[in-house]
């Protein structure tokens, strides 16, 4: 974990509540993908926690939802502003178990980190199928950016206004040999019900320290208490407790 200041270079709406922000500093900390920053704003006692999308030397891409007033702050941001960031943090994805054809699987605002996964397994070689999940068409975003790696991407809405009519679990392939997956609980629920294969999820959940200090996010597995902030976000399918997890 380190601390450093950020300026931010871009900070654009590209979907529905939804923006990216390219920030330029020491990226050094970030070390794998699945991992996240905890950012301070002016006035606001708690670090936000948003997972890192994208690193490409010290350009550093975020991608965040606008659901409160911390989220909507960081939205009127300009370029040249700067940003407090704790970097380095969390347990991000291992790509060593994928096998040759992984799949990932992300939701909303669970999207962003299987992007840089998704970087990391195409130079592996892999032959990376995705799919991307939302409610309607104005919130889906990377879709391009995604194919543009050379992966396989396929888009559901449950409104049926892009891609295919449904959820995720709708669309999934049948020739995978591993998925990774982030995204709304309900959504990794249902994958974990319905994928046969290994697998890697990434939680979404509410930090205090974002450094595993508080133990306020901490969670039961098979292997016993995990803090999602230090010990996950990422978790391996074979330990999660789910009626055990808060």
């Amino acid at each position: 974990m380190k601390q450093s200041v950020f300026k931010i270079t871009e900070n654009k709406q590209i979907a529905r509540s939804v923006f990216r922000m390219v920030l330029c500093g020491d990226t050094s900390e970030v070390t794998a993908p699945g991992q996240f920053v905890n950012i301070k704003l002016e006035g606001k006692y708690l670090r936000r926690p948003i997972s890192v999308c994208d690193v490409d030397g010290s350009a550093l891409t975020l991608i965040y939802k606008v659901v409160g007033e911390g989220t909507e702050a960081m939205s009127l941001m300009a370029p040249c502003e700067e940003l407090d960031l704790l970097t380095g943090l969390g347990n991000g994805y291992d790509t060593l178990k994928s096998g040759p054809r992984p799949l990932l699987i992300g939701g909303g605002v669970g999207v962003p980190p299987l992007y840089l996964l998704a970087k990391k397994l195409v130079a592996e070689g892999k032959k990376v199928s995705v799919i991307l999940g939302f409610n309607t068409a104005d919130e889906v975003f990377y879709e391009k950016e995604f194919a543009e790696l050379g992966c396989r991407v396929t888009v559901t809405t449950v409104d049926g206004t892009r891609g295919i009519k449904g959820f995720v679990t709708d669309a999934l392939p049948s020739d995978f040999t591993y998925f990774y997956t982030c995204g709304p609980e309900p959504m990794l629920r249902a994958v974990y019900a319905d994928t046969a294969v290994s697998g890697q999820f990434s939680f979404e959940e509410r930090m205090g320290c974002g450094f595993g200090a508080c133990m306020g996010c901490s969670c039961r597995t098979v292997t016993g208490t995990k803090r999602i902030c230090r010990e996950g976000p990422v978790l391996e399918k074979e330990e999660i407790l789910w009626q055990t997890r808060k």
